[in-house]
């Protein structure tokens, strides 16, 4: 019980710390934050906010306090990925075996027909071709990455789904993936090396995945024996961006329908989403990292991480989130 009170009192610490930070977190455009813990240092890995072609690279930020932040530049760039030219968003990163992986979109990528369809992808890498979600690997958290296949895990149209805004988890001794563009969400299999897919027990490569008002952005995780499902809806160019959710008791589903826990609010900001969520080891504090539109909005591009407390109410829904100047403001 000491061990345990001693790892609480840690872990409040360091939230005391999380309260003097402001938001954003750090400087500069950034969107799609994936935020992680390794060891005692905590994690941001997000998209570099820009034009599709300027789109070249990811930086990463870390920090032991959740309120001095250091960037570490460059940490996977195209250079290192034959096939992407552009576009890469939406970093997603795990630590696995002592080696840490890089789950990640490139290229705004169409079938060969050009439209939001199912179909064959192009077959020229190019920022408006061929691409998909990669996986690239380092010794340490802050790279460099290099791409670990040589090619997408996924370059296909599978249920009219854009390849990209990839989510991977760990259940039952599997890893899995949701992802999904264009309206349209899939799940698939991964092999255990992150090299390739793998069907389901069925013979299947893919499993739509849908929710109702899903556009992008997939997150999965799991409290208290629940699973939560979170996704953005609306446009991400628009105030109308946003964060619903969905619950089950596995992350296969069926997932129940909850709502809305993330959206505008003026006059702080507007167009909230694609976020990531974390809790504090040893407590059962809850945090969401995501992105918004600073007001006065400067353009399409002017995105800023951000962090704000996420709770539960006494069913175990998801509170809606007041964003605040202050992350740890409720």
């Amino acid at each position: 019980m000491k061990s345990r009170n001693k790892i609480r009192i840690a872990a409040c610490a360091a939230l005391m710390g999380l309260a003097a930070s402001a938001n954003p977190i750090f400087e500069g455009w950034y969107a799609d934050p994936q935020i992680r813990r390794y060891g005692d240092t905590y994690w941001v890995f997000p998209t570099t906010s820009a034009r599709f072609a300027n789109q070249t690279s990811f930086d990463a930020f870390s920090s032991k306090d959740m309120k001095a932040w250091t960037k570490h530049p460059r940490i996977l760039t195209t250079n290192e990925v034959s096939w992407a030219k552009g576009a890469m968003w939406a970093p997603d990163a795990h630590e696995v075996g002592g080696r840490y992986y890089l789950f990640f979109s490139a290229n705004d990528s169409y079938p060969v027909g050009g439209k939001r369809e199912d179909g064959e992808p192009q077959k020229e890498a190019k920022l408006s071709g061929y691409g998909g979600i990669g996986v690239a690997v380092a010794e340490r958290p802050e790279g460099p990455y290099r791409d670990l296949i040589g090619k997408p895990l996924v370059d296909r149209f599978w249920n009219r789904a854009q390849p990209i805004d990839q989510y991977v988890f760990g259940y039952k001794g599997g890893w899995y993936m949701v992802y999904g563009g264009w309206g349209r969400c899939n799940l698939v299999k991964l092999a255990k090396n992150f090299k390739s897919l793998v069907p389901f027990e069925d013979g299947a490569m893919w499993r739509d995945f849908t929710p109702k008002d899903y556009v992008e952005g997939s997150v999965m995780f799991e409290r208290m024996g629940r699973w939560y499902f979170m996704y953005s809806s609306g446009s991400w160019t628009k105030d109308s961006y946003c964060v619903n959710y969905s619950v089950g008791s596995t992350p296969f589903g069926p997932f129940e329908f909850k709502g809305r826990v993330l959206a505008s609010q003026k006059p702080l900001a507007t167009g909230a989403g694609h976020h990531s969520v974390i809790c504090a080891p040893g407590t059962d504090d809850w945090y969401i990292c995501y992105h918004r539109r600073p007001i006065p909005s400067e353009g399409r591009d002017h995105r800023v991480v951000c962090i704000n407390r996420m709770e539960f109410d006494a069913d175990d829904g998801i509170k809606p989130v007041v964003m605040t100047a202050n992350p740890a403001s409720r």
